[in-house]
């Protein structure tokens, strides 16, 4: 199992670039950060910094979306960052959530989504596309890769990974949720005729390493209620008795709407819906014996990498128990 780690490009950006540099000496592979650009910094820029101050560490969004920026934009943006260090880029990739909301526009459609993973990749790369109706090309770039890993969680987006994408984001550490997701998009890429086994599963979800559970609860309630967004238009979508499990739908009944001033922070008050159950099922706490155990199963339903998400009071502890304790025994 590879690991990766995902941060909020606050500022200091220096500070950013020293986080992932630390992962990277402790062994983690992949380094990630939000991409809501009014909320946080420019992710991009940073990544150049990233990039320069580690060896080996590959870096990306988790996640961008196709409506932000033009998708000619995006791919020469991942196109000159693996230019100038080698292909150590991934595009992480969904409909779009606080980047969008935030600036008073709704997520991209699943067909946008399809088209633009296409775009992408294919300039990225440097073959030609049709793009606005015209047909472009980057014709600078030698040798560009660039896998695509796209972030989901309903029945028609899991389709959509499995059919084309080349690696799939599962936002949530549940073992139940993660085993339906992952057999959903095993089941579309064998449709399409595509091997499953050349899909990547990441999850990615908050982790933090201790003994103070209630403590741990309440700096990573936060989370339920980002993923509450997806799930609730997922509801809306489907209904309550629809295709989606009910561990991942039943705790947002509660939910009375969001305030994306408080997103993806601890104490963030538009959370307090979230019950300690559900954190402890999309969340790693508590010792770092108990996340090995929860590590190990998500390996055993065929998860390939885990991404912590380190917003929390102790960043630097959880970093150094996972390069010390758990990444060793995984």
């Amino acid at each position: 199992m590879d690991f990766g780690v995902v941060l909020q490009t606050d500022p200091p950006a220096s500070e950013v670039v020293r986080l992932m540099t630390e992962a990277e000496n402790l062994g983690f592979r992949y380094g990630w950060t939000f991409d809501s650009h009014v909320l946080w910094q420019e992710p991009f820029v940073i990544y150049s910094q990233i990039l320069a101050a580690t060896r080996e560490m590959v870096v990306g969004p988790m996640v961008t979306n196709p409506s932000t920026r033009d998708w000619s934009v995006i791919a020469s943006l991942f196109a000159t960052l693996n230019d100038m260090y080698g292909n150590r880029t991934v595009c992480g990739i969904g409909r779009g959530d606080s980047a969008r909301r935030v600036i008073g526009q709704r997520p991209a459609s699943l067909a946008v989504l399809r088209e633009s993973m296409h775009v992408i990749r294919e300039l990225a790369e440097g073959r030609e596309v049709v793009h606005h109706d015209a047909p472009v090309r980057i014709p600078w770039v030698r040798d560009g890769r660039l896998e695509v890993w796209m972030a989901a969680y309903g029945p028609k987006a899991l389709r959509l990974v499995g059919e084309q994408a080349d690696g799939f984001i599962l936002q949530t550490a549940d073992p139940a949720i993660a085993r339906w997701t992952i057999e959903s998009v095993r089941a579309a890429a064998r449709d399409a005729g595509r091997d499953p086994g050349g899909i990547t599963m990441c999850v990615a979800a908050p982790a933090y390493v201790g003994e103070n559970i209630p403590h741990q609860r309440d700096q990573l309630r936060w989370f339920g209620g980002m993923v509450g967004n997806h799930v609730a238009d997922l509801v809306a979508r489907y209904g309550e008795s629809g295709p989606v499990p009910h561990e991942l739908t039943d705790y947002i009944r509660g939910r009375e709407g969001y305030d994306y001033a408080h997103h993806g922070k601890a104490g963030n008050p538009s959370t307090d819906f979230v019950p300690d159950e559900i954190v402890d099922r999309f969340c790693l706490v508590g010792p770092a014996q108990a996340h090995v155990k929860r590590l190990t199963e998500l390996a055993e339903l065929g998860v390939d990498q885990f991404s912590i998400y380190l917003m929390h009071d102790a960043k630097e502890d959880t970093l150094r128990a996972y390069g010390q304790e758990i990444i060793p025994a995984l």
